[in-house]
């Protein structure tokens, strides 16, 4: 009983963060896991599938419906980008050819450093009738204002390590009703599979393997820490920290990576590593002085360096020392 209690008050936490009446799930591993276990329970082979690719992991979860043998077409932007008007129309127009069953987007883009606006592509998949809406949250959910019902999204994929804070062990989705009646149709029944969660907070027996106490315990602490904040001071806390990580790296001559008009994500930046550095001897000589910077990944591989800003990490004071050490880092 104590368990289910556990369970059931981090899943209402968690509704709370993406403004969702979904239920919750909580399934053990990493949120890569997690993306497999979302695209094999609502997707078969044939299935026809309209990816937003914006990033890096925009592009992976096209692949990885392509891999289940989907008919899967893209809509591709730069990578500096985020979802614009004209790629709306684009979409407006592959939707009614393709007739996907399934729209994919990332909502922010860590390898870029960039937060995809989903609002308009949310009413696009309701007003042409697409069935299913999925979104990889994985970076934003806790960290940045999710309405995920208000955005007709029906799975929403997160993850615990990111702005939760967490140890990387758990996954977080919301599942909309409409999901849960394709999820029973296909009936996928691997160990990432979504079904088995279905109820189980309710009736803690349903679940398919021994749960993760550990892990969902440190999410209802992360969660419980976010909403006694309260969610409006935790929006606008990374908001603060992410501008003046911007700022800072302009002031610094560092040349940011998102485009003008794109929209920069609050929880991570993403900059260009100078022409003068190479990023493996730059990064290990910051690291010498304390700061942990991260590459970028694919084609942006050894161009872009990222500051991640969420959870804890947003915090002005971490962002001016880390400010310092590349202030201070040879050669600019």
């Amino acid at each position: 009983p104590d368990f289910r209690a556990l369970y059931a008050a981090t899943c209402r936490n968690l509704q709370q963060l993406a403004a969702t009446e979904h239920e919750i799930i909580l399934p053990t591993g990493e949120a890569m896991l997690g993306l497999w276990g979302m695209l094999k329970s609502v997707l078969r082979p044939g299935d026809a599938v309209l990816s937003l690719v914006t990033g890096v992991f925009g592009a992976g979860l096209a692949e990885m419906a392509s891999s289940l043998g989907c008919v899967v077409e893209k809509i591709s932007l730069p990578y500096d980008r985020t979802v614009t008007p004209q790629a709306l129309e684009r979409t407006d127009e592959a939707i009614r050819r393709l007739k996907p069953v399934l729209i994919t987007a990332v909502h922010c883009e860590t390898p870029s450093g960039t937060l995809n606006p989903l609002n308009d592509l949310g009413a696009l998949k309701r007003d042409r009738g697409v069935p299913f809406f999925a979104v990889d949250a994985v970076a934003s959910w806790g960290g940045v204002p999710i309405r995920a019902d208000d955005w007709r999204i029906d799975l929403l994929l997160g993850g615990s390590q990111k702005c939760l804070a967490c140890p990387p062990d758990m996954t977080v989705a919301a599942v909309s009703a409409a999901a849960w009646e394709r999820i029973a149709a296909v009936r996928y029944q691997g160990y990432d599979a979504f079904l088995p969660f279905h109820g189980a907070g309710e009736d803690p027996a349903l679940f398919p393997y021994t749960p993760n106490r550990p892990g969902i315990a440190a999410l209802h602490a992360s969660t419980l820490a976010l909403l006694e904040e309260g969610l409006p001071a935790v929006f606008e806390r990374h908001e603060r920290v992410a501008a003046q990580c911007r700022r800072g790296l302009g002031d610094l001559g560092f040349a940011l990576w998102p485009a003008g008009e794109a929209v920069p994500s609050p929880t991570v930046t993403a900059a260009r590593v100078p022409a003068n550095l190479v990023w493996s001897e730059w990064r290990e000589a910051l690291a010498r002085q304390g700061l942990i910077l991260g590459g970028s990944l694919g084609p942006l591989a050894d161009k872009v360096f990222r500051l991640g800003h969420m959870g804890p990490q947003a915090d002005a004071g971490r962002m001016e020392l880390a400010l310092q050490i590349l202030g201070n880092s040879s050669g600019l």
